[in-house]
């Protein structure tokens, strides 16, 4: 077991007010890897405060002295590689392979971020009254709530906290209770390092169930000015009614139902690499995996013996093993959540091709074919390795049924005829489409985010601004005005 994790705020670790504490569990071996603070409303607040204390010198600071800090840090994570790949398996069941993913993408995340401190923030507007000159001008809003999930802990924390900061906030990083580490702990510790200045990186810990009492103290609280939630659907939902009644502005990445589409022509040896790899990468506990495979019927019985077969053959285990492709589930309800609706499915008539049978704290990787729509895993993001396969008569169907999903997060297309491929993507009712490619892709610059139940907003530095500034229009007279009365 590892030394306490305690909250980050003011630049200082601090327990609970409380002086509760909860136990952060090892999802392969069920250890107990820390004892957590338990935060609650008044830590929060705390918390919010001390980022509203540091927000005016922050957003003051030279661009040339910003800009080292995520330099540093970026130097001061990188040095820690062979620390956090550990951690991120420990904490969250995370194997080499995308323990890595996450980390190079934070390198090249911190790095560019120190960019944005040189960035134009305003534009000189044309104005058809005579004397004046008009701007543009975009300020930084303040104390961001930064809300993050366990899945890709290290990624969705550092994207949560890193593009506002870049452009001059302040932020409260509420990280999930199953990796409060990975996902916010590390962080104040890696800018602290930086020298970021204190309070500008706040982090609060909590224990399972008490996520509502701090998300709502951070949505309330009147020096908060934006929330950046990824998180389900559901959760999503009663946060922007929330954040609503109190007129302030949520991005959101929400649950996706991901469909990858197998046209006729394609080069099915790719297409089986690509939907093995998108649907059980982490062991499908990615918002961008592969929930539904569709295939033209032209190619679906030899792209599902054939999928079926290397599906079959997947490492289960421990994540810690380079081999592992499929580690354990999150806990135990993650995992008694997808036995249920694999259960369900076939006991509505669905076909089970391969896997079905828990084997804790794991679940195998799992193909299903002919689910009924009324099965809950058909309509409902499903975080584990499972994967459907759905057949259909050309382009125009499989569009349609990617379209049938009230989600929209991403989706990827398989084909011989790549402009082809174009004209389809831009009918796919979603934010992001992968041609020749699966769903599982993101860079720091990419304007990631979704459509309908998937989300409003767009996380990537380039596109942050629109949301973690505010526009303000000043104008200047160099010429008396002349007023009527």
């Amino acid at each position: 077991m590892i030394e306490p994790v305690l909250h980050h705020i003011g630049g200082a670790r601090v327990a609970s007010i409380s002086g509760r504490r909860h136990p952060d569990h090892d999802p392969w071996s069920r250890a107990v890897l820390a004892e957590v603070a338990s935060g609650d409303g008044e830590d929060t607040r705390r918390a919010i405060e001390a980022a509203q204390v540091t927000f005016p010198a922050w957003a003051a600071m030279a661009p040339s002295d910003r800009q080292l800090i995520f330099i540093r840090a970026a130097d001061a994570l990188d040095r820690r590689r062979a620390e956090v790949i550990g951690l991120l398996a420990a904490e969250t069941g995370c194997g080499p392979y995308f323990a890595n993913l996450q980390f190079d993408f934070c390198l090249a995340m911190l790095r560019q971020a120190g960019s944005l401190a040189h960035a134009p923030t305003g534009q000189v507007l044309p104005t058809d009254l005579p004397g004046s000159r008009a701007l543009a001008v975009r300020r930084p809003v303040g104390v961001v709530a930064a809300i993050a999930p366990w899945n890709a802990a290290l990624t969705l924390a550092g994207r949560a906290i890193v593009g506002p900061l870049a452009l001059g906030n302040t932020v409260v990083l509420k990280p999930s209770e199953e990796s409060p580490i990975t996902g916010g702990t590390l962080w104040a510790s890696v800018f602290e390092e930086a020298g970021l200045p204190p309070g500008a990186v706040n982090v609060v810990t909590h224990a399972p169930g008490d996520a509502g009492m701090i998300a709502e103290e951070l949505v309330t609280h009147p020096l908060v000015r934006r929330i950046s939630f990824t998180g389900s659907t559901v959760t999503g939902r009663r946060l922007a009614e929330l954040a609503a009644r109190h007129l302030k502005r949520p991005v959101l990445q929400l649950s996706g139902h991901n469909a990858l589409i197998v046209l006729a022509d394609a080069d099915l040896s790719l297409a089986v690499e690509a939907a093995a790899y998108g649907a059980f990468v982490h062991q499908g506990e990615i918002c961008m995996c592969v929930r539904r495979i569709i295939v033209d019927r032209a190619v679906a019985p030899e792209f599902t013996a054939r999928f079926v077969e290397k599906v079959s053959r997947l490492p289960v285990g421990d994540p810690r093993d380079p081999a592992t492709v499929v580690g354990p589930l999150i806990n135990e309800w993650a995992l008694s959540l997808v036995d249920r609706r694999v259960s369900e499915a076939v006991s509505l008539g669905a076909r089970l091709l391969t896997g079905g049978v828990a084997a804790p704290p794991c679940y195998p990787p799992t193909v299903l074919t002919d689910v009924p729509p009324e099965a809950e895993i058909a309509f409902e993001e499903t975080f584990g390795p499972v994967a459907l396969l759905e057949t259909a008569d050309g382009p125009e169907e499989a569009i349609a049924r990617a379209n049938a999903s009230r989600f929209g997060l991403t989706a990827g297309i398989i084909s011989a005829n790549t402009y082809g491929a174009l004209d389809l993507a831009r009918r796919l009712e979603v934010g992001i489409v992968h041609i020749n490619d699966q769903t599982v892709n993101d860079e720091p610059q990419m304007p990631f985010g979704g459509l309908k139940e998937s989300g409003w907003g767009r996380f990537g530095l380039q596109f942050a601004s629109e949301d973690f500034t505010e526009l303000q229009w000043i104008t200047l007279r160099d010429t008396p005005r002349d007023f009527p009365f």
